[in-house]
């Protein structure tokens, strides 16, 4: 059956692996493994490679579906294990990374983070570069309390929303001290103007952001609500 057939099925099957019940299509991915939670980290591995593959069908409405399903916020799984193991299962799950306090080493492989006590690894930086995070995904962020600098780059489902959500949180706001927004095409004044609600803020560079139009305007809203800023502009 062709690829493409086999992800408009609509019909599921349990999966031998993880004792699941899944879309049929899923099964081309599942892992070996017995753990049901690894099946999403797996998943998004092997999908990355898929996307360079030659397609017979329109995939755009499945990749951003499939996208949507990796963002969605699992408010159970949160209560489960903590704000800083679900957040980071979902960053890594949509191909972003993290690091955790008195660490140097990134988290890069959902399938490897580190185990332990909950309480044990605390988010603070976390690197999204070509990844596939979404607004609907930035609840995760709520309870992060120690996180230092975000970088988002290359980020083609960001938009105003998402920054907008990000400096609405109150622990962001007192924690962030570092942000770099690099080549997201989708964000515009709005979405970065907000950013002065980080009132701990102390560098941010935005790169090759094409929906910037006003950038005077902008150095002076960060002049005057963030004084001590570091603003770096590379922009057109």
């Amino acid at each position: 059956m062709a690829l493409c057939r086999v992800l408009r099925t609509r019909e599921r099957m349990r999966c031998g692996p993880c004792s699941s019940l899944l879309p049929a299509y899923f099964c081309f991915f599942c892992p070996t493994g017995n753990d049901p939670m690894m099946l999403f980290g797996t998943i998004s591995q092997r999908l990355c490679g898929l996307k360079k593959l030659p397609w017979s069908c329109d995939s755009r409405h499945f990749w951003g579906w499939l996208n949507a399903v990796f963002n969605k916020v699992d408010h159970e799984r949160i209560r489960d294990v903590g704000p800083d193991r679900a957040a980071s299962e979902w960053l890594l799950r949509c191909g972003a990374m993290v690091r955790y306090q008195g660490q140097e080493r990134w988290q890069k492989d959902y399938n490897h983070l580190p185990t332990g006590p909950l309480d044990k690894y605390k988010i603070q930086a976390i690197d999204a570069t070509d990844s596939c995070i979404m607004n609907i995904g930035f609840d995760h962020m709520e309870g992060l309390r120690h996180v230092e600098k975000i970088r988002l780059c290359k980020c083609h489902y960001i938009e105003d929303a998402c920054l907008e959500r990000l400096s609405q949180l109150e622990n962001l706001q007192k924690s962030v001290l570092e942000m770099e927004i690099i080549s997201c095409g989708n964000v515009t004044d709005k979405g970065v103007a907000a950013l002065h609600r980080l009132r701990n803020l102390k560098y941010l560079l935005l790169s090759d952001l094409p929906g910037i139009r006003e950038k005077e305007n902008l150095v002076q809203v960060f002049k005057t609500t963030l004084p001590s800023l570091e603003l770096k502009l590379d922009l057109k």
